[in-house]
């Protein structure tokens, strides 16, 4: 394509997306109002609802040869994971394929009181939209969604066909640790293939930014039981003599970080990584940390979010305090989620983790290690064509140069992506910005943001359009 052609594109492209974009938060909120969690505990109805609806949407494109609704067993099993929406278009002879993921599943509301507006009753706001799934991730199938769209418009304007492939997966269980989804992509290979794959499911720098994620860690996480009495018993009695598993708990706990909040466990890595600028004001203010609570960890804030592990408790079950009675607790059961360092491998990161605890369990107490999960880290590979491509489309799209980031969380499937499709080059992206508060109450879309980032990706694949293989 010579480069009058490319600008002609691309201004048709802004154009587009400018004059869909209300149709587009439009079907955003629809899909928000559906509340598709996956988590066991909720109706699956929901997410086979949320699926029904977005395989309508991807064939009212007209783009796709293929549009279907799939599910697969869950690994180990035959139980079926929670259904995908998937879609491919071939592409002409010699043009490259792009596969667009992304999760139309979402987490759990909350308790609703913590919400300024219902969860699943989308509102707008400041410039944004509030709703849980309005960023994490529905706002993801919409990027898509709404950029083939531009792109088959831009197409038809032009009186020409696309040439490129577009294949598209939209999970249903990401946010239940994509049980399906190694079984998911074995059973539909061929409909999935492709040279390049957009993973959007991540963050950008900031609301002016774009941020192209470029390391991501892994996870090990377990539920850790301890047990130091076989019933349990008054504590005046014999409180002073019998150590509870209350305080077991406490005392090895604590022994997972150093006094400063760095991890203390012997055999976790650190990434070498190279990291922009950001110093605490802004960490204070993206993560609420309350004024007079000091940052924890050592090092650079960045190399401690995106580089070192971290280790969080992020539940315990114990007698709450409303039914506290005057007794020594026989048995504490919490849960350990760490997060692991690109390019360690979590099992061997969890077995330090074991070892560490099993070594200082206090008084002899006993351990019983349950439920581990792992999750492979991920660091892109920066060299190839379709890398080059997206930074240029990103900045096209938001007239600022794309910062190369690392995110402290975890999309272990990436690794499954690589193994399955070994050639294709990853690319994650994403729609969310530092204060869109995916996971927690009151998650909302920058509404602003959100309409560069698809014109982005329309801009990509109008690049790759251009492209032979």
């Amino acid at each position: 394509m010579a480069e009058q052609d490319r600008e002609n594109t691309a201004s048709a492209l802004r154009e587009i997306v400018a004059e869909q974009f209300e149709d587009t938060l439009q079907d955003l909120e629809a899909l928000v109002r559906i509340p598709s969690v996956s988590w066991p505990a909720f109706d699956p109805a929901h997410v086979a609802a949320s699926a029904e609806a977005i395989a309508e949407l991807v064939r009212d494109t007209g783009v796709f040869d293929v549009v279907d609704i799939r599910r697969a067993p869950i690994e180990g099993g035959t139980e079926l994971g929670q259904p995908a929406v998937v879609a491919r278009r071939e592409p002409k002879p010699g043009m490259p394929t792009v596969l667009l993921y992304a999760h139309h599943d979402v987490q759990p509301p909350g308790k609703e009181e913590a919400w300024e507006s219902p969860a699943f009753e989308p509102t707008r706001r400041n410039g944004r939209m509030y709703g849980r799934g309005a960023a994490d991730d529905k706002a993801g199938v919409m990027a898509h969604l709404g950029a083939i769209r531009a792109l088959a418009q831009a197409a038809e304007r032009e009186g020409r066909e696309l040439g490129l492939g577009i294949a598209l997966f939209i999970e249903g269980e990401e946010e239940w640790a994509s049980q399906s989804f190694g079984n998911f992509l074995r059973e539909n290979r061929e409909l999935l293939a492709a040279d390049a794959i957009i993973v959007a499911d991540s963050s950008n720098w900031d609301e002016e930014t774009p941020g192209l994620t470029v390391a991501l860690r892994g996870a090990a996480a377990f539920n850790l039981r301890i047990d130091t009495l076989d019933r349990a018993s008054h504590s005046g009695m014999f409180g002073g003599a019998v150590p509870d598993a209350m305080m077991a708990a406490a005392m090895l706990l604590g022994t997972l970080w150093n006094e400063d909040g760095s991890v203390a466990v012997a055999g976790l890595k650190t990434a070498r990584l190279d990291f922009p600028e950001y110093d605490e004001e802004r960490l204070r203010l993206e993560s609420g940390l309350l004024p007079g609570v000091r940052p924890a960890g050592a090092g650079e804030i960045l190399s401690r979010i995106w580089a070192q592990p971290a280790i969080t408790l992020t539940g315990i079950d114990a007698p709450d305090v409303a039914n506290a009675s005057n007794t020594l607790i026989p048995s504490v059961r919490v849960r350990v989620s760490a997060r692991v360092a690109p390019g360690q491998d979590p099992a061997e990161a969890y077995a330090a983790i074991r070892k560490h605890l099993e070594e200082r369990a206090p008084f002899g107490a006993q351990l019983t290690f349950e439920d581990p999960g792992l999750g492979q880290s991920f660091l892109v590979d920066t060299s190839g064509w379709a890398v080059a491509e997206v930074r240029e489309a990103m900045a096209e799209a938001w007239q600022r140069e794309p910062v190369d980031m690392g995110v402290g969380g975890s999309i272990p499937f990436i690794a499954e992506l690589v193994e399955e499709f070994p050639g294709a080059q990853i690319l994650v992206t994403g729609v969310e910005d530092p204060d869109g508060r995916a996971h927690s109450p009151n998650e909302s879309l920058h509404l602003a943001a959100f309409e560069k980032a698809l014109l982005s990706e329309a801009l990509f694949l109008a690049r790759v359009d251009a492209r032979t293989a």
